[in-house]
């Protein structure tokens, strides 16, 4: 089972957009069984709430489910637990620093997983701009996605 795990800094706007938007596409392509998605914060603000109102209504529009998602704070073990920690900017993983990985974790922005990509993931809880967060991270996902097919040889069926 392959681990991902998205962080963004309070765990309600940008990584639970990220967790549905991949489970989404992880499952049009038949990978559910072997992929497993999470996501977290690193700070503790809104720890056990649902995702942003703006976030829930973005993810409505597209018809992304979102169900069950609480926000959790990233723990000890989590950098050691999964593969893929995939962070919104380059200040997530700046927070990540202190925790200890495992010797194959990949931590990387998701950004990083695309061609030419000009900026990280800006935080619509700031912009308030949804919908240009949602396309940055739906790409982001998509190219995450085939990076994880090739490097792990897996064999898509599609749904």
């Amino acid at each position: 089972m392959i681990k991902v795990l998205f962080v963004c800094l309070g765990n309600i706007c940008r990584s639970p957009m990220a967790e549905a938007i991949f489970k989404k596409i992880v499952k049009e392509n038949g990978l559910s069984d072997q992929i497993e998605i999470d996501s977290a914060g690193t700070g503790d603000w809104h720890i056990g709430k649902p995702p942003h109102i703006g976030t829930r209504n973005k993810l409505d529009e597209m018809k992304i489910s979102y169900e069950g998602q609480k926000a959790r704070q990233v723990q000890d073990g989590d950098l050691e637990n999964f593969d893929y920690v995939i962070g919104m900017d380059a200040s997530n993983l700046e927070n990540l620093r202190p925790f200890k990985r495992g010797p194959n974790t990949v931590v990387k922005r998701l950004m990083d997983f695309v061609e030419d990509a000009k900026e990280d993931v800006p935080d619509p809880y700031y912009t308030n701009n949804f919908d240009y967060t949602y396309e940055l991270v739906e790409e982001g996902c998509e190219q995450l996605l085939r990076n994880i097919v090739e490097k792990h040889q897996l064999s898509i069926r599609k749904s």
